[in-house]
């Protein structure tokens, strides 16, 4: 194998969506644990544009090649990979970047084995959008069956993936907020959603209230940010969990922010993210994923994919994120 590899780069480092190019670049080495994968498809997410744009502060010890989220074929494997996995296998997993590529070196600890009812694009839909929304819901959200939840950006990939987890886990009510009346109707037909809310027409922390007699909501999920902070502590039941993953509306409160039920209420807000956890953790919620992989071969979780790009057009993938307008995932090819 040549001692290079084609991957997507960014001219001058960071930039706009123009500056990325698809170039040459070193083959990844792997070390004891890991597994050389020949990527077949890849995931886009939010934080690939902000790291673009050098906007999004990196672990350490990660790649600069964008991209978290894959699937391929194992062909080649380190000296300790974890034991079953072979060359050969089709897979699909979760890195710290460098998925942007035709090969990725990965621990086996962040691999699992691709279902065969499932397509290599479906696969690579799944890792980074089940695994952060299972962090939030249950790890940092302290989500368990009974309570009711609200999954703010609920079309995007990680509230539709949060939608469902939550459908299945038995919440008492499951709350979305969307941008527009077509994602309402698919929030709450296609998903299972209790009860959808376009926050460009409605109050949405009142029709939340409404919604829950008065008593709020057990688990918030909030990608959004600034815009929907006060809607957060209106909506929030008594000992609510509030979990921040993002920003989308911004970083700065807007003025007249009313705290006070953060102690009337005894909530707590807390902001959490996956990439930066260590693998041990990671791997964590690898195992957690794995056993959900049943409600996908039977159908019961959809994968939802807005546009499959060939990789040779990750400019225009990236133009589409950045629009704001799609349901579910967008993914690349590679050939």
């Amino acid at each position: 194998m040549s001692q290079t590899i084609r991957a997507v780069d960014i001219r001058g480092g960071t930039g706009p969506v123009d500056s990325l190019y698809i170039t040459d670049v070193p083959k990844p080495t792997i070390g004891p644990n890991d597994a050389l994968v020949k990527v077949k498809a890849f995931g886009l997410n939010r934080m690939d544009l902000l790291q673009r744009e050098g906007n999004y502060p990196l672990p350490p010890w990660a790649p600069k090649t964008l991209g978290c989220e894959f699937s391929g074929i194992i062909t080649e494997l380190g000296s300790s990979p974890e034991p079953g996995f072979e060359v050969g296998e089709e897979v699909f997993g979760l890195a710290y970047g460098g998925a942007y590529a035709e090969y990725i070196a990965v621990s086996t600890k962040m691999l699992a084995r691709k279902p065969d009812e499932m397509t290599f694009v479906q696969a690579a839909s799944i890792p980074e959008t089940y695994m952060t929304s299972l962090l939030a819901m249950y790890i940092t959200g302290e989500f368990k069956a009974g309570k009711s939840i609200l999954w703010h950006a609920g079309a995007s990939s990680v509230g539709i993936a949060g939608i469902q987890l939550s459908v299945t886990g038995g919440a008492s009510a499951v709350f979305a907020t969307v941008g527009s009346d077509n994602k309402v109707d698919f929030c709450e037909r296609d998903l299972g959603a209790t009860k959808a809310f376009n926050y460009h027409s409605q109050d949405w922390s009142q029709e939340v209230l409404n919604a829950t007699g008065g008593k709020g909501v057990d688990v918030i999920i909030d990608a959004v940010g600034a815009s929907h902070f006060q809607g957060d502590l209106n909506a929030a039941a008594r000992d609510g969990r509030i979990v921040n993953l993002g920003w989308l509306s911004g970083t700065v409160l807007p003025g007249g922010v009313d705290i006070k039920h953060f102690i009337d209420k005894r909530l707590r807000y807390e902001g959490t993210t996956l990439r930066s956890q260590e693998l041990d953790y990671q791997h964590r919620l690898r195992d957690l994923l794995e056993g959900y992989m049943d409600r996908f071969r039977d159908g019961t979780f959809k994968v939802v994919v807005e546009k499959v790009f060939p990789w040779e057009q990750i400019v225009e993938a990236h133009r589409l994120m950045e629009k704001n307008v799609s349901k579910g995932k967008i993914v690349c090819t590679v050939d």
